[in-house]
């Protein structure tokens, strides 16, 4: 069994994106990660309890479109994950340190399509000062811009897709963040080979964004939050359920469908009950 995890707006959650009134998350969350001293994400104390019961039990990969270092910083519940993978796909963390034979892969991978540099002028032409921060490189590998959304103007992802269909990047707007990816940069595709590395043999996944769609379609089961581009997009597909949840509480239905999951007899009764125990 092998858990695939998506984590911002998935598991964990910004005080912005938590759903708590005022964007202050409530009483009894726990802090996953820290920027500059200061407290920036957070899990409910009851989905800390539950993604630690389960990762004593069964591979947990944690999987994102943040950058190595971005990732880094988050601390999740229970041991340090054996496997993890960053940069959507791109890089491969083997006990915390990138795989060579991974970022090999990644590059042959990447060389067909358009070139970061152009994606990066691209994006620094649409954006606009007056809602958008300069565009960022993504470990060299993608970039996005940090956007105000209510400012953000009408047409601006239609011009990004008109030009990313064909040079083979894919566009994702998530929360405050305008990403280009390129489309063989994929979790899917990570994640495969950890499932190789590990032997495991049936998956679970869960993710909120269009990059994650990959992902929960390779899975054997998949599940997402009722908020989130995939909700607002109408996506679905018969092996993924749609919650209806949202912000921290979200977090918390996806670890008990996990942990349902688990004891659905996908696996054996013993280990089931170990996870469900609190």
């Amino acid at each position: 069994m092998l858990i695939a995890t998506d984590l911002d707006r998935t598991l964990i959650y910004s005080a912005a994106a938590s759903g708590a009134a005022g964007g202050v998350p409530p009483d009894g969350t726990v802090t996953v990660e820290h920027l500059g001293g200061r407290p920036i994400s957070f899990m409910s104390a009851a989905a800390a309890g539950m993604l630690d019961r389960l990762s004593r039990v069964y591979v947990v990969v944690p999987v994102t479109t943040r950058t190595p270092a971005q990732l880094a910083r988050v601390r999740l519940p229970g041991a340090p994950p054996r496997y993890a993978v960053a940069a959507n796909g791109g890089v491969l963390l083997a006990d915390g340190r990138p795989d060579a034979d991974w970022a090999a892969t990644v590059r042959s991978r990447v060389a067909a399509v358009a070139p970061l540099g152009t994606a990066m002028e691209t994006l620094s032409t649409v954006c606009d000062p007056e809602w958008a921060a300069p565009p960022r490189n993504g470990a060299d590998l993608f970039c996005y811009a940090v956007v105000d959304r209510s400012a953000m103007p009408a047409g601006v992802l239609e011009r990004l897709h008109r030009w990313a269909d064909g040079a083979g990047w894919a566009v994702s707007l998530q929360g405050r963040k305008l990403y280009l990816v390129p489309t063989p940069l994929t979790k899917s595709g990570a994640v495969a080979e950890v499932a190789r590395r590990t032997g495991a043999t049936f998956m679970l996944a869960a993710g909120d964004s269009l990059l994650d769609i990959d992902l929960l379609e390779a899975a054997d089961r998949g599940v997402h939050p009722g908020h989130g581009e995939i909700a607002d997009s109408g996506w679905s597909a018969p092996t993924v359920d749609a919650l209806t949840a949202t912000g921290l509480r979200a977090g918390e239905e996806i670890l008990r469908w996990f942990a349902a999951r688990v004891a659905d007899g996908s696996t054996g009764p013993a280990l089931a009950g170990r996870v469900r125990r609190r």
